[in-house]
């Protein structure tokens, strides 16, 4: 087991180390400002209070910076995301990436009915199904692995994001789009390839056990 969480974390630094564009440098306090649009879905601090839209509070600057552009060449496909981010430049991304990164995520309450299961799924995986424990790239505590990238002085082009906190309902939506192929900015296809294995089971269960991490 250990040898297949080792190959998946190392292949994602290997990746990791192409260098990317030079992003634009952000201001908190300019995001701040901007993030009022953000309110509505995402709350006040990046904490939604709707449990189909993601929690960003405490995601990495470099992550949120990613998913808005893909949002914003539709490489990676969601209605209201794809309207949102149109009038937004370089300059404002990167502003609301470093605002929204410097909030602290709050954690739910998974079900507990469920948690055994998703505990199992997330540190240890399942590799007759070819579904590696989520904690070799997201962490033991789901806070992904930004920190290890920066470390290693590896580029963020390919960054397994914070997990911990996040709505179940969302988590599940992700998989089952990467499951579906309907989501596929993952380089490599290494969370499609993943999901593939998951039983509906192991999805549910693993969204329960992930928002009650912290």
């Amino acid at each position: 087991m250990k040898k297949h969480l080792f190959v998946v974390v190392t292949t994602l630094a290997a990746l990791s180390i192409a260098t990317g564009p030079v992003a634009a440098a952000g201001d908190y306090q300019a995001g701040k400002t901007k993030s009022a649009a953000c309110l509505a879905c995402h709350g006040v601090d990046g904490n939604s209070l709707v449990p189909t839209f993601p929690k960003i509070a405490g995601q990495s600057a470099s992550y949120i910076l990613k998913q808005l552009k893909a949002f914003k060449t539709k490489q990676r496909i969601d209605e209201t995301m794809n309207g949102q981010v149109q009038s937004l430049n370089e300059q404002d991304m990167a502003d609301l990436a470093a605002y929204f990164s410097k909030q602290s995520v709050q954690p739910g309450s998974g079900n507990s009915q469920l948690m055994a299961v998703g505990k199992q799924v997330y540190e240890k995986g399942n590799i007759k199904a070819r579904v590696f424990a989520c904690k070799g790239c997201h962490g033991f505590k789901g806070a992904g692995n930004h920190d290890l990238l920066q470390s290693m002085n590896a580029s963020t082009i390919v960054e397994a994001p914070a997990l911990s906190g996040q709505h179940p309902a969302y988590i599940v939506k992700q998989l089952k789009a990467f499951q579906s192929k309907t989501r596929s900015n993952d380089v490599g296809k290494i969370m499609q390839n993943l999901a593939e294995g998951m039983t509906e089971q192991d999805i549910q269960a693993v969204a329960e056990y992930i928002t009650a991490l912290h």
